[in-house]
């Protein structure tokens, strides 16, 4: 318990200091009232009653407070851009970034631990280099190249898949047709980002379970006559599993934050879409909202990760 309450102190401390650092990183790249000026989408009424209402004529010790007051009661600002609410703004994107990001995250840790599981227990074989080289090819390829060869390939050359966006637009649909429609465009971009994670996946995978596999206890298991493959499930595998566990959700922390490239690319509208609007756009309120969205995501799979990994491994509570 006293472990668990530390990280939890630590996570919190690390979240106060992003909301901090998130109000003055954005003022340091420029003035949000100059901003608002230069924003053609805002009458001048509009223009003046945000900067009165944020407090953007004030001091930065006034607009600090304003900030604060606003983000710990859930008040993320207006977007510049569509003048609705940034909460509501990425809670509608949300979805879309889960299924696609969440999607590959858990395709890659499956297929990418299986592979890393006939890498390791195949160490020196054709197959072992086959995998790793493979994994590792694929690990180094720029996501949005990788996505753009295979929309050239499978969508292009093929017709496989569409070449973007969610949906087939202006076009109606029944509701078990609207979701075959959503499958078969987000199916392409799944397939990048799996591709582009399974890398990580199998090097730690292998490599946790090399070492597993030169413990005593699986020498122990195979000298009182138990065959390989049980060896592996019911000892080895288990023990190699706890980085990939740690890896799996720290990576799922990263879901919300979107594939900015992969949205961008296909257009898809998640968060990395978002982002990618609100930085054209100069949409301060929105990237700020973004940003500190994000980062506790973030905090908070992390802190998952280190009282999950308390749990799967009593070592960690001795350290």
């Amino acid at each position: 318990m006293r472990h668990v309450l530390i990280k939890i102190g630590i996570a919190l401390g690390t979240l106060g200091f992003v909301l901090v650092f998130n109000f003055f990183l954005f003022r340091v790249a420029g003035d949000p009232a100059k901003d608002l000026l230069r924003n053609p989408r805002i009458t001048p009424e509009a223009r003046e009653a945000l900067i009165e209402e944020r407090g953007l004529n004030e001091g930065l010790v006034t607009q600090f407070r304003i900030y604060l007051v606003n983000t710990l009661s859930g008040e993320l600002e207006t977007s510049y851009s569509t003048n609705r609410p940034v909460l509501t703004e990425i809670t509608e994107a949300l979805p879309n970034t889960i299924l696609l990001v969440g999607t590959a995250t858990l395709l890659s840790a499956f297929i990418g631990s299986w592979l890393g599981v006939v890498a390791a227990s195949r160490r020196g074989r054709a197959s072992d280099t086959g995998i790793t080289q493979g994994s590792l090819i694929l690990y180094s390829m720029p996501e949005f190249w990788l996505g753009m060869i295979l929309i050239w390939l499978l969508a292009v050359t093929l017709g496989l898949f569409p070449t973007g966006l969610k949906v087939n637009p202006g076009q109606e649909f029944s509701s078990v047709g609207y979701v075959w429609n959503v499958i078969q465009h987000a199916a392409l971009p799944i397939l990048t980002l799996t591709l582009g994670l399974l890398g990580q996946y199998v090097v730690i995978m292998r490599s946790a379970l090399a070492d597993v596999l030169n413990e005593d206890f699986v020498t122990t298991a195979r000298a009182i006559g138990l065959p390989n493959y049980r060896v592996l499930r019911d000892h080895a595998v288990r023990n190699a599993l706890l980085p990939v566990v740690t890896l799996v959700s720290l990576n799922l922390g990263f879901v919300v934050s979107g594939a900015i490239t992969i949205e961008a690319l296909f257009s898809w509208p998640g968060i990395g879409q978002l982002t990618v609007d609100a930085i054209n756009t100069k949409d301060l309120p929105m990237l700020q909202g973004i940003f500190l969205f994000t980062s506790a995501a973030v905090i908070i799979a992390n802190l998952f990760a280190d009282i999950l990994l308390t749990y799967l491994d009593p070592r960690v509570r001795v350290s």
